[in-house]
Order: structure tokens, then sequence, then C-alpha cells
């Protein structure tokens, strides 16, 4: 099994790339680490590569990097993900941050990219509207949710912290209560939703005023979800992807304790992993999600 430490970047596909450089680079807050013809290398302030794009047809997310324990050896999780009948490559200078990469494809045709170390690029300190502390996590609807699960779960060593009811699952590989989600949907497999860390409710509400003095117009929030208990905010960036702000996302920092960090407004103390009712709200506040939100 492959230890997974932490999401590293996501890599996006878009119609107009020059759009998303513009729309990540002057209105997201990123840091334009480095360009090539058809693809562009984004970090945030601090230095962490978090979104690569890429020209292509349509807009989707084709692949995920993840790090892994440094310990561990690429050539020999190679052998093992044959050994389980999982075809993977090693790839060498694929991003400015990622020198070696072992790539494979998880069951929604997703391309996993494993790497060991990430380079930082120097620290941004130029003003910006708000700051995006890392990539949190993806979102996906999924037709085999049971497929995806047993994957990463198996295969990239994801625990499970949620299921609401047997339709949507919230997956983490760290502390933080979830890096992937799946939801089970009839239609093909694609991204709903990426998430962005911020510092804390102040920068939310810095966001939300750069955005509408931008024209972009929240789609959901303010609001704090029930599951995970974090602060959010959605919008849709250029391309139409839903685009998460987040804080006071619930943090598991002792796996064998096995409840999450305690916090005032958990709904049970303590708060343990469990399968919530599937009328489970989607928000303490801030409304319930825009009819379609879910597709």
């Amino acid at each position: 099994m492959i230890r997974t430490r932490r999401i590293g970047y996501a890599t996006l596909e878009t119609p107009d790339l020059e759009r998303q450089v513009d729309y990540y680079s002057n209105i997201f807050g990123l840091t334009l680490r480095g360009r090539e013809k058809n693809r562009a290398f984004l970090s945030t302030r601090l230095g962490q590569q978090v979104v690569v794009l890429e020209k292509g047809e349509q807009a989707r997310c084709t692949k995920i990097a993840f790090e892994v324990d440094p310990a561990d050896d690429l050539a020999d999780l190679a052998k093992t993900l044959s050994a389980n009948g999982i075809a993977a490559a090693r790839k060498s200078g694929v991003t400015p941050a990622a020198s070696d990469v072992l790539s494979f494809a998880d069951p929604k045709g997703t391309e996993i990219e494993i790497i060991k170390s990430s380079a930082l690029a120097p620290v941004d300190t130029a003003p910006a509207g708000f700051s995006a502390l890392k990539l949190g996590h993806l979102a996906f609807n999924v037709e085999d949710i049971q497929k995806n699960v047993a994957f990463y779960r198996d295969v990239l060593g994801f625990r499970i912290s949620d299921w609401r009811s047997d339709f949507f699952v919230f997956m983490r590989c760290g502390p933080d209560h979830h890096t992937v989600n799946f939801a089970s949907h009839g239609g093909h497999a694609k991204m709903h939703h990426i998430a962005f860390e911020v510092r804390d409710w102040g920068e939310i509400l810095r966001a939300c005023d750069f955005l509408g003095r931008n024209n972009y117009h929240l789609i959901w929030g303010p609001g704090r979800h029930i599951i995970g208990h974090n602060i959010f905010i959605y919008h849709r960036n250029p391309d139409g992807q839903i685009m998460e702000l987040y804080c006071e996302l619930d943090q598991m920092k002792d796996e064998a304790l096995g409840y999450f960090e305690p916090r005032p407004w958990h709904q049970d103390q303590p708060q343990k992993p469990k399968v919530w009712p599937a009328d489970t709200l989607g928000s303490y506040w801030g409304g319930r999600a825009p009819q379609g939100f879910g597709d």
C-alpha cells in the first residue's frame, strides 16, 4: 500500500489557457511559477505548487499529485502496483516542483502522480486581494463510489472520515478531515469542485469583498458545513468550475485516538467518523446549497 501523506497539486485542462492564467494569478491570488507553450504552473504565495493548467478541449481535472512518505522508494511502489494489476510509469521533469513522478490511473480515469517531495518557489510578498494557504481537497462525482473508495483506501492508504448515507464519502490522507470526496452520480465522472484553505474567517471576508468587486459572485455561502465543520464560500471560475475557499476544517491529529480535534461547534463530543443521515443539512448557517449544486 502507498503511504500517501498529503495532496500536492491538481492538473486542470482548459479551453482558454490565457483566461485561466489571468484568473488564478490576478483574481485567485496564486503566483505564476512558470510557463510553457500550452502549460502554466501556479503556486501559493508561500511557494507550494498547487495548480497546473494545460490547454485542452474542455474544462476538466485530469491529474492529481500526492506526496508520499519520504522513506518510500518509487521503484518499489511501481513493483507493488504492478503485482496488483495496476500499470504505472516513471516520469521525470513533469513540473518545476516535481522532478520524479510515478504515474497511474484511478478507477474514474484521473491520472495519479506520486511524488516524494515538492520543490518550493520563492515566497511572493506582493500585495493580493486574498491568499490561499494550500490546496485542500478535490471532490468528484463518480459512477461507482465503492470502487473508488476501495482504490483510495487499499492502494493509496486513505482513511474514511465520514459518510453521508451511502452516496457521499469524505476521505483523508493526513490530519485534514478530507482530501478527496466522492459522490454517487448517474452520469459520467467529473470534478465537482476544488478547494483551497485560507487562514481564517477574516480572510474569507476579504475574499468575499475582493471577488465581489471583480464580478465573481458567490453561489453558496458564507456558511459552516456540518460534516467537516469548515466555514466555506463557493464561486465559479471562468471555466465554470466550482471553487471553494474554506477555513477551520476538522482535524484528526492522532489516528490512534480516533476522534477529531474538539471544537465548540461539533455535532457530537467527541466527534468521531460516522455515517451521517441522508437528510443532514449542508450548512449550519448561510442557507441551503443552490438548486443543481450537486450536479
